[in-house]
């Protein structure tokens, strides 16, 4: 496996890493004033602690194309479930859901938010670095990625840096011994985040990406873009 190199220039590592740094700051006031929220999202109504990742408004990018996807009685791995939101909207759909996270404020919220939605009957939610903590080969895999490389220095920077994209890297370099013969994945990501080393790790482990959801917008006068990419292995013929 190795190192990340950086697909971007100086002057855009910095301005992601200042956005980074603001909006970690504007999370800390959210959270002092309102250590849980409450989202209603898709139809669901979530509890989402300050420490895992909230709903935000590129959200339904992934969330609506998991609905779309997702198919009853297939099994669907829900990587880096956070409050388990995607795991969720599979299981609405009868799909049974194993969704993983390292972060045990993320587990919580995922299992009670489960129960709340009622499916926690197809949400096995367990505590997995990467696929460290899964068996078997799924039919859709769905993963939205902490969008910076920094390393976090808490629990809750862990929702969105992932240090040097350790366990993004990881993910595309072990998928594909985890999807089913007709095994597919949706992924999140923006130009927020390096997305050219995605599209990097995308090409380079044998994989095919299709947009099926984009947002366009701009952040402090820099134009900004947020996908959901579809991704299988080379080659396959997908219904």
């Amino acid at each position: 496996m190795t190192d990340y190199e950086p697909m971007m220039d100086a002057a855009d590592a910095e301005r992601i890493r200042w956005w980074h740094e603001r909006a970690l700051a504007e999370g800390a006031a959210m959270a002092a004033s309102e250590p849980i929220r409450t989202f209603d999202y898709l139809g669901l109504t979530l509890l989402i602690p300050a420490e895992v990742h909230p709903i935000v408004p590129v959200s339904h990018l992934l969330g609506e194309a998991v609905l779309a996807e997702a198919r009853a009685g297939e099994r669907v791995l829900d990587m880096g479930t956070g409050s388990g939101v995607n795991g969720i909207l599979a299981a609405t759909r009868g799909a049974r859901v194993v969704a993983v996270d390292v972060n045990p404020y993320a587990l919580d919220a995922a299992r009670a938010n489960a129960n709340r939605t009622g499916v926690a009957d197809r949400v096995d939610v367990r505590e997995s670095d990467v696929f460290a903590g899964v068996d078997g080969a799924f039919d859709l895999i769905v993963f939205d990625p902490p969008y910076r490389w920094f390393t976090p220095r808490d629990l809750r920077e862990l929702a969105s840096t992932d240090t040097n994209y350790r366990a993004m890297t990881e993910f595309f370099v072990e998928a594909r011994q985890h999807l089913t013969s007709a095994g597919r994945m949706l992924i999140a990501f923006g130009t927020s985040g390096d997305i050219g080393y995605l599209r990097r790790l995308i090409a380079d482990n044998g994989f095919d990406a299709t947009v099926v959801a984009s947002l366009a917008g701009e952040r402090d006068g820099v134009p900004v873009e947020y996908f959901t990419f579809r991704v299988t292995p080379e080659g396959t013929r997908q219904q």
